[in-house]
């Protein structure tokens, strides 16, 4: 036998004695039909000598027992203020909210409980801070440094692979069918494409594996592989040609996902010994650890277009890593300068300028989170770009440098401060927009 304020945890979800999460309203007593009549009062002999009625002792109220199985109501009451910051269990809120349709006292107090809870915490999104990850991360590494870091150079393609995790995990089947329109630049003018979000992460899994296959690990595209140079845009169009239709278009997260990892996992136990090795992109070539920093940028742009597309609100990258991502840019400007020059699209070199010398310069600036300046050598990739030589400066904000990077804004709609000569600022600035591919 459980004693009046022990609980036996027969209504415990699952049990027989089970009541509702949410209780059903009860009916009044009214609606039953009329009350009954009070019980007419008891009538007293006098048996006094004197005639006068002896004292009656007065009546003890009657205090009904709780239901069985059910926590007392001392506990019950204590544990209201749990009960409105949700911090009960789920077997305390089931007792709590079935009490609360027997006590009004109780439920009164409830109420006035949740409304102090509401002015305590104002209603915010119940979407997850995108950025919660890293943060938590940070905090863990700050106190206890991991075994195996990931290295420098690979941690904003960590954070943005995260992210873009983060927000495919809060999308359902119909937002991975939504329209995703990619943009980037060629020679002149600018280029799209429409996909869906499932043909935006096969397109990342498709290019990711270059880099995979680099470090030794499995190609996504497995036997459909294309022959010869690994081409990222003949990578995607077999990828694409060969997606089932009657597939899931939420099959490509769980493999695009194990693969990022499988990144990330690969390069943390090698350390600083890949760094310099080569992943081919078709007709040019990239070190390893540049490689993760473009990863990350077109992780980054690609996770803004499907936000854009399913009306989501994401973040930029963290200062430290969107430095790293600019700096990567600015670095590949001379080599995509020397690219358009013998494609015909870019002026001729003013003179021939031995490797390692100082030439011509643009003093390229930007402003904001991961901002800085860099000197851009101007009439050959292998020349010196120094302050003394500077013929020509560019001031842009830090997104807007990276929006025409990513082929998203044309040369000619970039809001940048100019100053020097026009056609090297007219140069660099396309040069910047054909750093873009699909």
């Amino acid at each position: 036998m459980n004693g009046p304020d022990e609980w036996d945890g027969r209504e415990l979800p699952g049990s027989p004695g089970e009541r509702p999460r949410i209780p059903s309203p009860r009916a009044a007593a009214e609606d039953r039909g009329p009350l009954p009549d009070a019980p007419p009062a008891p009538v007293t002999e006098p048996d006094g000598l004197d005639g006068t009625e002896p004292p009656v002792a007065p009546i003890a109220p009657v205090i009904l027992p709780a239901p069985a199985g059910a926590p007392p109501h001392r506990i019950l009451k204590s544990l209201l203020g749990a009960w409105a910051l949700a911090a009960c269990s789920a077997e305390e809120t089931a007792a709590v909210e079935a009490h609360l349709t027997d006590c009004a006292s109780c439920a009164d107090e409830a109420l006035r409980l949740r409304e102090a809870v509401g002015l305590l915490h104002p209603a915010d999104s119940l979407d997850l801070d995108p950025l919660l990850r890293s943060r938590v991360l940070e905090g863990c590494l700050g106190r206890r440094p991991a075994r195996i870091p990931v290295p420098e150079w690979a941690t904003p393609y960590d954070a943005e692979t995260a992210k873009l995790d983060a927000l495919l995990r809060d999308m359902g089947a119909a937002e991975w069918r939504a329209p995703v329109r990619l943009r980037w630049f060629e020679g002149e003018r600018p280029v799209e494409r429409e996909t869906t979000v499932a043909g935006v992460m096969g397109h990342l899994m498709a290019v990711d594996g270059l880099v995979a296959t680099a470090l030794g690990l499995t190609d996504p595209l497995g036997t459909a592989a294309p022959p010869g140079a690994p081409d990222p845009l003949i990578r995607t169009e077999t990828f694409w040609r060969a997606a089932d239709e009657k597939q899931s278009p939420l099959a490509t997260h769980a493999p695009w996902r194990d693969q990022s990892s499988a990144l990330i996992r690969q390069v943390s136990f090698a350390g600083t010994k890949v760094a310099e090795l080569a992943v081919p992109y078709g007709d040019f070539r990239l070190p390893l650890r540049d490689s993760f920093l473009d990863r990350a940028f077109e992780c980054w742009v690609h996770a803004g277009d499907i936000a854009e597309a399913v009306d989501y609100p994401y973040e930029p990258p963290a200062a430290a890593h969107l430095h790293q991502l600019v700096d990567l840019a600015a670095r590949l400007l001379p080599s995509a300068l020397a690219d358009r020059r013998r494609s015909g699209l870019a002026a001729p070199p003013q003179r021939l300028v031995e490797a390692g010398a100082p030439g011509r310069t643009l003093h390229l600036e930007v402003e904001g989170n991961g901002g800085g300046h860099w000197y851009i050598p101007l009439d050959s990739p292998a020349a010196l770009g120094t302050p003394e030589h500077t013929v020509a400066h560019i001031a842009l904000d830090s997104a807007e440098f990276c929006q025409l990077a990513a082929g998203h804004i044309s040369p000619e709609e970039a809001a940048a401060g100019q100053r020097g000569e026009r056609d090297a600022i007219r140069d660099v600035l396309f040069a910047t927009a054909s750093l873009s591919r699909l």
